[in-house]
């Protein structure tokens, strides 16, 4: 592990005990959020998206006031549901938003998780999907927008409105597709995510339960992309992330929200879209007994970046703190380098 930040699930409501009561709290909060972790040297700002619920949602428009209001971190999605998005529109905003934040983005897209909508991306106009998880809508989207990016020609000219020939998306950032990641939820999905050359996004759970720990199993997963991406004939260096829940417990309000869980969590098994299933553990310790633990977690040490998923209900002021706790106590013996460093890179295959 050379790098973390953290990936906001974005909640809002009107519920007991949060600060993140509106949409505009929830917006307003997030790029000061990410503000504050610039300055601490966090290398990483990330947001889920989920349509059809009280949780970020669009997240093109945030990503951009994010990078244009700091200087070092990276910006970025866990996940954007691609069965959502129209693959030129998106190829158009991802470039803008390179060019916006000087190439700091990490794009985390996949088929997305379950959501509260049956089939809502139809509801978008996006029909015509023979798998009942739309599945097969998001692959072929993802391969169209994966092409725009490269600029491939997609489109005749009007001949009425200049020379003939074909035409490609505008705005083109050269190097893009080397910041694209896929969010894979099992074994065979990382494989494919090496085969197409991208970077790999490994979440807080895999649609896989043999009784193994997650963390073995993420670590499987890593090997079998990195094993792909240099099979298939890339010579570069890939990218690959965790998310884990971790709370270094410094204080007496640390303890009340999450000390009870010290010592006690572990893995679930549970039945996710179907699948059986398997949950990552919450780390909520003092820093130096989540140093151990988490230098036992094989998947964190075999990635590059870890993405620490926060409460951001709780607000700003109080996740800057869990940050910097992190920053100061917990990820230098991980082998932390900070976003005054410069950018993160991957590892050569």
């Amino acid at each position: 592990m050379r790098a973390f930040g953290f990936l906001s699930f974005g909640h809002y409501g009107a519920v007991p005990g949060t600060r993140v009561r509106t949409a505009a709290d929830m917006l307003t909060q997030t790029i000061e959020l990410a503000e504050g972790a610039d300055e601490i040297g966090v290398n990483g700002a990330y947001v889920r998206v989920h349509h059809f619920a009280r949780q970020a949602a669009s997240p093109i428009p945030l990503l951009a006031a994010m990078a244009a209001r700091t200087k070092r971190i990276e910006v970025g999605t866990g996940v954007i549901d691609m069965r959502y998005e129209n693959p030129l529109y998106f190829a158009e905003e991802a470039a803008a938003l390179d060019a916006i934040a000087g190439h700091r983005i990490a794009l985390g897209v996949s088929r997305g998780s379950p959501e509260p909508a049956l089939r809502g991306y139809e509801a978008f106009g996006y029909t015509g999907s023979s798998d009942p998880r739309g599945a097969d809508l998001a692959r072929e989207k993802f391969d169209l927008f994966l092409r725009a990016i490269d600029g491939e020609t997609l489109v005749e000219a009007d001949p009425a409105m200049g020379p003939a020939g074909r035409l490609a998306i505008e705005p083109q950032s050269p190097g893009l597709r080397d910041r694209i990641w896929w969010g894979a939820g099992s074994l065979a999905s990382a494989e494919q995510v090496g085969r197409q050359g991208l970077n790999l996004m490994s979440s807080t759970l895999l649609t896989e339960a043999t009784g193994e720990p997650l963390h073995v199993l993420q670590r499987k997963q890593i090997d079998a992309f990195r094993a792909a991406y240099k099979q298939a004939g890339h010579t570069g260096a890939p990218r690959v992330s965790v998310s884990r829940s971790v709370f270094p417990i410094m204080n007496d309000e640390d303890a009340a929200y999450f000390g009870y869980r010290s010592g006690e969590s572990m893995d679930q098994i549970g039945i996710i879209d179907g699948f059986r299933s398997t949950f990552g553990k919450t780390y909520a310790d003092e820093p130096d007994r989540l140093v151990k633990q988490l230098l036992a977690d094989e998947a964190v040490m075999a990635a590059d970046t870890l993405m620490l998923t926060i409460p951001n209900q709780l607000g700003p002021e109080y996740n800057l703190h869990v940050l910097q706790s992190f920053a100061e106590h917990v990820a230098p013996e991980l082998g932390w380098k900070p976003n005054t460093e410069g950018p993160v890179v991957g590892d050569s295959v």
